[in-house]
């Protein structure tokens, strides 16, 4: 068997594999536990600026679950509740990362693979990509910790229509849904996601991190406090302010530390 997930380095910017290739990606709980593991661990990397999620190969980001596992581990209600905190324990990794996350997205990305993708922060596909989550075929739900990410990212009405149709549908529809934020060609996709990350990985660590934050908490119906507000002004005392403030003036390009 592959070794389900991988990561690979280059600066500071990470990219995590779904290593199933043969299987279009299906998601199997090896690659469930594989995927909170690095997300959780690059999270914790100071030195990460951006993490792209993809899958193996180019013709699918995930298939979703692989049904071949559901006789031993998937067929009943309590099964399906143990499994269930494998899958939402990687999402919530996925949806709670300090760093910027991004989605690379070619060829099939349904079922599970639209609710990982769902949690990332953006989303980038190819014309060919397919879109779905035909579960009503089963006979199944998504639970409630898998729809979060969905409803969250296209709204009550949409997701209910993504899920009671159970259809598939293409890239163009996908961006009139707000289900991805670009779609450019086939073979443009691994260099647009690569160049958004460079862009991401230039910026202020910190300050992302922090607009990530800020927008959980604003989808907190919670009023504001003071301290929520007061927070807003703690870049002003950093030192990539500094360096970011000394290089506009000097023309020059800031070096951030994320201090």
């Amino acid at each position: 068997m592959p070794t389900p997930v991988l990561i690979d380095r280059k600066e500071s910017v990470a990219t995590v594999t779904l290593n199933n290739a043969a299987k279009l990606n299906a998601m199997n709980r090896d690659m469930w536990l594989g995927l909170e593991a690095a997300v959780r661990t690059l999270s914790a990397d100071d030195d990460v600026r951006c993490i792209i999620l993809r899958g193996a190969g180019d013709q699918a980001f995930s298939a979703g679950a692989d049904i071949e596992e559901f006789p031993r581990a998937r067929l009943n209600g309590t099964q399906a509740r143990a499994y269930a905190h494998v899958t939402e324990a990687a999402m919530q990794a996925i949806a709670t990362c300090r760093h910027p996350t991004l989605a690379m997205i070619q060829g099939a990305c349904v079922g599970g693979g639209l609710e990982i993708a769902s949690v990332c922060d953006m989303r980038i596909c190819g014309v060919s990509s397919r879109f779905g989550v035909p579960v009503s075929r089963l006979g199944l739900v998504m639970s409630y910790g898998e729809l979060g990410g969905l409803v969250s990212l296209v709204g009550a009405s949409t997701a209910l229509e993504v899920l009671l149709e159970g259809r598939v549908f293409g890239a163009k529809e996908a961006l009139d849904k707000r289900l991805v934020n670009k779609v450019v060609e086939d073979a443009e996709v691994p260099a647009e996601v690569e160049a958004i990350a460079r862009r991401i990985s230039h910026g202020a660590p910190l300050v992302a991190q922090w607009h990530k934050k800020f927008i959980r908490r604003l989808a907190d119906p919670a009023p504001l406090t003071e301290a929520d507000r007061d927070e807003a002004y703690a870049c002003f005392d950093t030192e990539d302010f500094r360096a970011g403030y000394q290089a506009f003036i000097n023309k020059t390009r800031p070096v951030f530390k994320g201090k």
